[in-house]
């Protein structure tokens, strides 16, 4: 009798854990929508109203296209794709992405942003941290090689896991010149196993193991793939600038120390003592601005 007293407990035990840990797991993986509530009118830029087909059909992205007035006449110009962070917009309001926009409009170049499927008003219902994002900035690219008049060179600038995600869609596609990030993730699997509990809120023994197991199963893609870290050996010698601060407590700043020591002879790496998670701009704004400036001469 008391084994089987003991047999059921233990099966209930089992079965809240596994419930809370495909809760979390869904969560994580369908975050709320974050509305798109400014516009580039309120920082004196025009635009364009875009959308574009994700490189995975059925899904429809939705951006603007800051068409710079400065672009130069008698040489190529540059299109930089911004690609935000988990969970947020193309607003990417801890910096705020237009404000840096608007800097990149007035030195020259041209500048798309969009949202990633399942994020403000882009359609897609699953956020897969960089798997399918990946699939999303490879249809930018796209749209920016069909939609432009003239040859463009093209520069990912992406923040948090939107510069996981730059790297991999890099990987695989020769027309990006260089690629810059912001607080990037090298491993989707490794980051996750130490630092789950961030996102989640729950201690990470049983629930991180558990929670890594059921996701892959749950939005039904392979977590591993999202390996940036061995995507930059697929983009060298293409140029890099990883940025990062040393205050980053969601992603911690060796993650992009370890990338961009894969190549340090091809890639840059600027790391910044205070700010926090992509908090660097907001800090050092003008440092921040010329850093990108001359990356983008120079790729």
């Amino acid at each position: 009798m008391n084994w089987l007293v003991a047999g059921i407990l233990f099966l209930l035990i089992l079965f809240c854990l596994v419930g809370i840990s495909t809760y979390v797991g869904w969560q994580l993986t369908h975050p709320e929508r974050k509305l798109v509530d400014d516009t580039p009118k309120n920082y004196q830029l025009e635009h364009v109203d875009v959308t574009f087909p994700s490189r995975t059909a059925g899904v429809l992205l939705d951006g603007w296209y800051l068409k710079s007035p400065n672009a130069p006449s008698t040489s190529m110009a540059t299109t930089v794709i911004m690609s935000h962070g988990y969970a947020g917009t193309r607003l990417e309001k801890g910096l705020p992405a237009l404000s840096l926009a608007q800097q990149l409009v007035q030195a020259g170049h041209h500048v798309l942003m969009y949202d990633f499927r399942n994020s403000g008003r882009s359609e897609g219902k699953t956020t897969t941290i960089g798997f399918l994002e990946k699939e999303d900035i490879l249809g930018a690219i796209d749209w920016v090689k069909s939609s432009t008049s003239h040859p463009t060179k093209i520069i990912l600038l992406g923040f948090s896991m939107g510069g996981t995600s730059s790297l991999l869609a890099a990987a695989e596609e020769k027309a990006v010149a260089g690629v810059i990030t912001d607080s990037a993730f090298g491993q989707l699997i490794p980051y996750l196993k130490e630092n789950l509990p961030v996102w989640s809120k729950l201690p990470r023994i049983p629930f991180t193991p558990l929670i890594l197991f059921i996701l892959p199963k749950l939005i039904g893609v392979n977590t591993y793939a999202v390996d940036a870290l061995a995507a930059v050996d697929r983009i060298a010698p293409r140029p890099i600038l990883f940025i990062h601060s040393k205050a980053d407590q969601a992603i911690p700043y060796t993650n992009s120390v370890e990338m961009y020591e894969r190549h340090p002879e091809q890639f840059e790496i600027w790391l910044t003592e205070r700010g926090g998670h992509v908090g660097s701009y907001q800090l050092e704004a003008d440092v921040y601005v010329q850093h990108v400036l001359k990356f983008i001469a120079k790729s």
